[in-house]
Order: structure tokens, then C-alpha cells, then sequence
């Protein structure tokens, strides 16, 4: 079976991954412009390169505490479906980013590790309190467990919240 890298970051005492081809850059040092009455997992917005990037809270997704910015903090950028589409990766990648240009907060990267496809194992219906549906697999890796996101699912849940916050702004 072929190997496959993730960029991998820990989210309280649990480690995540995210399939390096869905990674357009990690960047550190994140100044963002907080949005007034953004929805829920919305940490603000920032200007790359002259690009407008909303920035998330993987917390929100997670169902845990929102991440908390530090001098460790990294933002993770998603290539747009539009980029992995035009990619000659495109076939290599069984998950899908959005539309628009997303960053995801984490508190730090730990690494970007390589891991054999047959070695990630189906996701169990939860896994230390997040939905099964939200993760591709569970790889073990040097005696820890890695929760492998499936982005299409985790970007899904947020959006849902976002409709529903937006729904509540809207009713008030």
C-alpha cells in the first residue's frame, strides 16, 4: 500500500491529521482581524498576500474549548476544491476542501508524518468524544493515535453552526 503524510497537531490531549494534499501552507505568527457577530467557530478573518482568508476554530468542530491564540499558534490553509481539482493530486485525495479559501487555528504542528495506507484503520462511531462520521481513520503512529480528519465532514459540521448562528442573528 502506498504511504500517505499528515501534517498532525494536537487539539488538548489528542492528536489530529490532516492529509498534506489538502494543505495549500501552514503559517505561523496568525494576526487575524476578529469579526463582530461572527458565527460560532468564526475566529476572524486575515489578509495573506492580499488574500481575505476566513480563519476557523477547530474547537468548535470538536466539541472542545475554544483554542485559545498563542505565540505557538499556526493556521492551517486549505486548498480550495477549485486547487485540488486542477492538482495532479486530484486523484490521489478522497476528501473534499471548500469553495472559498479556509485556515484552520491549531495551537501548534507537531509533525507531518508518513503513515502506510493499511495501516489506517476504519474510524470507531466515537472516538474520544468526536463523531465517527468526522474522521476518515485512526493510524498509530511511534505509540500514539492519530484521529484523521475527514475535511468534508468537519467543514460540513461548521457550516451547519454557521447557518444556525446566522439564523439567530438574523431572528434578533
Amino acid at each position: 500500500m502506498p504511504e500517505r503524510q499528515f501534517a498532525t497537531f494536537p487539539v488538548d490531549d489528542q492528536v489530529y491529521g490532516i492529509d498534506v494534499l489538502l494543505v495549500r501552507e501552514i503559517i505561523r505568527h496568525v494576526e487575524f482581524t476578529p469579526v463582530e457577530h461572527a458565527p460560532n467557530g468564526v475566529l476572524g478573518l486575515l489578509n495573506l498576500r492580499g488574500q481575505i482568508i476566513t480563519v476557523l476554530d477547530l474547537g468548535a468542530v470538536l466539541d472542545v474549548p475554544p483554542r485559545q491564540v498563542s505565540p505557538e499558534s499556526h493556521c492551517i490553509i486549505l486548498k480550495t476544491k477549485e486547487e485540488l481539482l486542477r492538482s495532479a493530486v486530484r486523484d490521489a485525495v478522497d476528501d473534499e476542501t471548500p469553495a472559498e479559501i479556509v485556515g484552520i487555528m491549531v495551537d501548534r504542528i507537531a509533525d507531518v508524518v508518513a503513515i502506510d495506507a493499511s495501516c489506517i484503520e476504519p474510524p470507531p462511531a466515537n472516538a474520544r468524544g468526536v463523531d465517527g462520521a468526522m474522521l476518515e481513520g485512526i493510524a498509530k503512529k511511534d505509540d500514539r493515535l492519530i484521529l484523521i480528519l475527514k475535511m468534508r465532514e468537519a467543514l460540513a459540521k461548521w457550516r451547519a453552526s454557521e447557518t444556525t448562528a446566522y439564523g439567530a442573528l438574523i431572528e434578533r
